[in-house]
């Protein structure tokens, strides 16, 4: 069982030891002087008090291991010794690991605080490689879980750190991050193999039974058939229909800590990115978990909602509870045919919410196995772990926007609104338009939805390519009629033309005909049929978005990066001796690559496309870049300039698509022909330089690690399906027209040259001649790690890479910060002014 609060406490334990050595690191002066007030204290203490603590300690540190050891292999739990000596194992090696650091590689800071001098050649170790492995085995093993243990396992380490600090062994600072190494180290290992099942046998759940007063029988396990991919784990726990010697059967719900680990990351990202929704507490102990979903089965029954009545509970050991329910002989709503989902049964299922919303009570889980349906039509509300009392408006509102959802799914939107509000009322349902959102909705669904749109697609692709189909046959059959009559002429371009948009015009209809609304789009409109002057207006619901939070990390370290480099950058004598002749000729570079990339993006693209108006896209994508990762703003304005150009939306895509493949075979080729060549510059042979031939190997063994796992395999084709469909039709009517190919080929040499150029002006301006192919090999680089950068323009990654590149290569510090940064200025910041006015303009114009 993998726990995630495992992962959890490695993550605090891993930025603990950051902490300790960043005070460490920065706080030279504290450290010192607490170091000096341990000092004097310990002077005084007596020395037959620290030989007797010294041999106390080292029995106890090797007899309370031991002991428990035994206790477990008694109670035959050898699984968690198991694991107590491979932590332990792990925790010396990285503690030696450190001590290596330490002593080779950290700084003189951190060395003074984690050791001390005993001689006038020797230091005190930075870490007690025998004290963290014996935390990380009493840490794997559970002692802390256990009361008489866990005082034993205070008194131990209390009395080590006292044998080691007292006679100068070791400083205060050692002993901290040898406890969090040990403690990290076990919390690792405890994650990455997991902990011994914890989920109570049949035995257990019998015998807990008998002690609340049933007379069981059996126990059958009710396995969820109606579940499938996107389910919330953790809604809820396991069931069993357990019989009785007397008296009808009841339903037995069992949680224990393996089940509520289930979507514990999905529920901490929830909570974390919610705005004005309480979601379930991430952490919740088993008696709290017990607790809740008790008082919710209370307050839903006093609601005079239908709801499987509670008869007792409690805990099946230490690490599993139990709740048991009367037995309802009922089916989930999942399991009836569609038929069978009438107008009075919905209207039963909104009455149950009616009465729970009544009294302000949500259930926020009202999908099709949350709703029974018995033998007479009796709608039951169940699973209710999930909701809550004293409900805000919000999460009352999400309930109907969900149930409208659950219902659409199967009878479809109109019916599903007009049985809402039959028993809602118009203004209700309504008022729950602004939460008809995906992220409002369950997980169950949105994997529904996704599938749902998906397959929306796919016919919508299917019609396009029938029409087309259809209508290469009909030209075929007139061609094939005018030839048997001899009435074969040559075409002349008006024709041609007219034909062109004959067919394009029959396209756009089949389209058009195949384009269906999803199920929330009709549902809204169905309730705007009932109330027009209803708020459609997206509530926000997300207080911060994936894309943001990764955004603002990437950003902060890059920013973290370039101020370490400034501060060592003399930027006053720098810049007083910079050639402004080679700034001048780096600026009028990087405007040419402007009129490159039009080039480039042209020659891709068969229809015809005004240079010019081209060209002042290129240029407003400078400011797009600032608002978008660089890999993205640039394809989406591309596209989006083409489509208002008059090139259909899907040629438009696939013409975007075929030059941003012929750009990264381009780039690839490029960036190993100048890495050969930076590997013959010093050599009278041509034998390529040690960094090809390493990404050369780190490139196949990438390959190969993506086609020899199916999800990883599966994941990258699907995401190159998707980014270059169409691409190889749209290269066979570029390849037909070779001047175009040759512009779009020759459009992205060009722009990569001058982009060389460019940062080769940059470094001479400092007044440095590095060689050219150097310089082109870490431009290369440089700009494929910025499209990959989540940042917009590849901000810090791109000037990081650079810097470190021309470093690399032998450009001095002092002179490869201040060129990279005077390039990035030229090519990203300045042309953000003209960016925007261009980009202004062409949206004023109608062409973006």
């Amino acid at each position: 069982m993998h726990r995630p609060s495992d992962l959890l406490r490695l993550g605090l334990g891993l930025l603990a030891i950051t902490v300790v050595l960043i005070i460490a690191n920065f706080a030279h002066g504290t450290t010192a002087g607490l170091e000096q007030d341990i000092d004097k204290g310990t002077q005084q203490a007596p020395p037959l008090l620290i030989s007797v603590t010294g041999l106390a300690s080292s029995i106890v540190i090797l007899l309370v291991p031991v002991a428990f050891a035994i206790e477990r292999l008694i109670k035959r739990d050898g699984l968690r010794i198991a694991d107590g000596v491979l932590a332990a194992v792990l925790a010396h090696g990285a503690s030696l690991a450190v001590d290596l650091w330490v002593a080779q590689a950290a700084p003189d800071s951190v060395r003074d605080a984690l050791t001390k001098q005993i001689t006038d050649t020797d230091l005190t170790t930075p870490v007690h490689s025998y004290l963290a492995p014996v935390i990380a085995y009493m840490t794997a093993v559970g002692m802390a879980r256990r009361p008489r243990w866990r005082v034993l396992l205070w008194a131990v380490l209390l009395l080590n750190a006292f044998a080691i600090l007292f006679p100068g062994y070791s400083t205060l600072f050692s002993i901290i991050v040898t406890v969090l190494i040990g403690w990290s180290v076990a919390y690792g290992t405890l994650y990455a193999v997991g902990t011994p099942n914890v989920r109570p046998t049949g035995q257990t759940l019998l015998a807990g039974l008998r002690r609340v007063g049933f007379n069981p029988v059996s126990a059958k396990r009710v396995e969820d058939a109606d579940a499938f991919e996107g389910t919330e784990s953790g809604d809820h726990g396991r069931r069993y229909l357990v019989t009785l010697e007397n008296g009808p059967p009841i339903d037995v719900t069992v949680v224990d800590r393996e089940q509520q680990a289930h979507g514990f990351f999905y529920r901490v990202w929830r909570r974390l990115t919610l705005r004005g929704i309480i979601q379930n507490r991430s952490l919740q102990s088993l008696r709290q978990a017990l607790e809740q979903e008790a008082l919710l089965a209370y307050a839903a029954i006093a609601a005079g909602a239908n709801a499987p009545r509670l008869v007792a509970t409690s805990e099946l050991g230490p690490d599993a509870v139990m709740l048991v329910y009367e037995h309802i002989d009922a089916r989930t709503l999942d399991s009836l045919p569609d038929e069978e989902i009438t107008d009075t049964l919905m209207r039963a299922a909104w009455r149950q919410v009616e009465a729970l919303q009544s009294r302000r009570i949500t259930h926020r889980r009202l999908v099709g196995d949350a709703l029974l349906v018995d033998s007479s039509g009796t709608v039951y509300l169940t699973d209710m772990r999930a909701g809550e009392i004293a409900a805000g408006d919000v999460v009352l509102r999400m309930d109907i926007a969900q149930l409208l959802t659950t219902f659409g799914l199967r009878v479809g939107a109109e019916r599903a609104v007009a049985a809402a509000v039959d028993v809602l009322g118009p203004d209700s349902v309504a008022d729950s338009l602004p939460l008809l959102q995906p992220i409002a909705l369950s997980r169950r669904t949105r994997t529904t939805l996704r599938r749902l749109a998906k397959e929306r697609a796919q016919r919508e692709r299917d019609a396009v390519i029938e029409a087309s189909r259809a209508r290469k046959d009909t030209k075929d059959h007139d061609e094939s009629g005018r030839t048997a009559h001899g009435a074969v002429q040559k075409t002349d371009r008006k024709s041609l033309r007219a034909e062109k948009n004959a067919e394009k015009r029959a396209i756009d209809d089949a389209l058009e005909e195949a384009r269906e609304e999803d199920l929330l789009a009709q549902i809204r409109q169905q309730v705007l049929l009932v109330r027009p002057q209803a708020p459609i207006e997206p509530a926000r619901l997300e207080r911060v978005k994936p894309r943001t939070l990764v955004t603002f990390i990437a950003g902060a370290l890059a920013a973290y990066f370039l101020l370490s480099q400034l501060t060592q950058v003399q930027f006053g004598q720098v810049f007083g001796e910079v050639n402004w002749a080679w700034v001048g000729g780096a600026a009028l570079f990087s405007a040419c690559t402007y009129f490159a990339a039009a080039m480039a993006l042209l020659g891709f693209v068969p229809e015809k496309v005004p240079f010019p108006r081209t060209v002042v896209a290129q240029v407003a994508g400078s400011f797009v870049k600032l608002v978008a990762p660089a890999a993205v703003g640039g394809v989406a304005l591309n596209a989006r300039f083409l489509q208002r150009a008059g090139v259909r939306p899907g040629l438009a895509v696939a013409s975007v698509g075929a030059s941003q493949l012929f750009g990264l075979g381009s780039h690839i080729t490029l960036l190993l022909v100048f890495g050969y060549l930076t590997g013959t510059e010093h050599t009278p042979t041509l034998s390529p330089s040690r960094t090809v031939i390493a990404g050369l190997l780190a490139a196949a063994v990438l390959v190969l690690i993506v086609t020899a796992i199916p999800a990883l395999r599966r994941f990258v084709s699907t995401r190159l399906r998707s980014l270059f469909a169409g691409v190889v039709p749209r290269m066979l009517d570029v390849v037909q027209r070779p001047r175009k190919l040759v512009t779009g080929i020759g459009g992205m040499l060009l722009m990569t040259l001058l982009f060389v150029m460019c940062l080769d002006a940059c470094v001479r301006a400092f007044g440095y001649d590095a060689s050219y192919a150097s310089i082109a090999v870490v431009f290369l680089a440089g700009n494929a790690l910025g499209s990959a950068a989540p940042t917009p323009g590849g901000l810090g990654a791109v000037e990081a890479a650079l810097i470190a590149g021309l470093i690399t290569f032998g450009v001095p510090k002092e002179i490869a910060t201040p060129a990279v940064l005077l390039f990035r200025l030229l090519t990203l910041w300045l042309p953000v002014g003209p960016g925007w006015l261009s980009f202004s303009h062409l949206t004023r114009k109608g062409a973006i």
